[in-house]
């Protein structure tokens, strides 16, 4: 396989219908891809490999939506941060660059960041995310994502698996929680006042 190389026509030329031949792409040429391909979900590893997430049916879709908007109204009434949905993307500290279904940042990070840098990927770790298990999801591969998600210093990550009907918490410099079928979960110091009712996903 050979690698994309620089040039204006190989960049303009960059679509999923030639993703079969590519092995690793550039920040650059990922930035790209996600500008011509706006209607996939793509993501790159820590070593520049191109991973493209495959649609969500309807019950998974409607479910990532209902976290979207109860941790977004609970942000708009505190005013402590800012909630981002899956078409975001953070550049984490590793290099990787992911799109967390549902994810938070606290307001002085968020603010600290300059208008340039919030138009683009968002240059740093957000404090919380959540990743919904879909029936086409592999659990080990969520997994990694969230033990990357921590290491890289998200504070609070929550790994949502109706199909097992439990949730794994990933904390900063913790050990994995498994909560098995839990009523409510509670966003801790990391989102104070928080609580998610997971008996309308469960």
């Amino acid at each position: 396989m050979q690698l994309l190389d620089n040039s204006p026509e190989t960049q303009t030329s960059v679509s999923l219908n030639v993703i079969d031949r590519l092995l690793r792409v550039t920040p650059e040429q990922f930035e790209i891809l996600c500008e011509l391909n706006p209607d996939r979900s793509l993501e790159l590893t820590k070593d520049g490999e191109l991973e493209i997430m495959a649609p969500t049916g309807g019950e998974s879709s409607r479910t990532e939506s209902k976290l979207i908007t109860r941790l977004t109204n609970w942000s708009e009434q505190t005013g402590l941060g800012e909630t981002f949905s899956s078409s975001g993307a953070f550049i984490l500290p590793n290099g990787a660059q992911r799109c967390p279904d549902a994810s938070w940042v606290e307001r002085s990070r968020w603010s600290a960041l300059t208008p340039e840098q919030r138009k683009k990927f968002i240059p740093l770790a957000p404090d919380f995310v959540i990743e919904l298990r879909s029936d086409t999801d592999r659990l080990s591969k969520l997994q990694e994502k969230m033990l990357e998600y921590r290491d890289n210093g998200v504070r609070l990550g929550w790994l949502i698996d109706p199909q097992k009907q439990q949730v794994e918490i990933y904390r900063l410099g913790q050990d994995v929680e498994i909560l098995a079928a839990p009523e409510t979960l509670s966003g801790e110091d990391v989102l104070p006042g928080f609580v998610l009712d997971l008996r309308s996903i469960f």
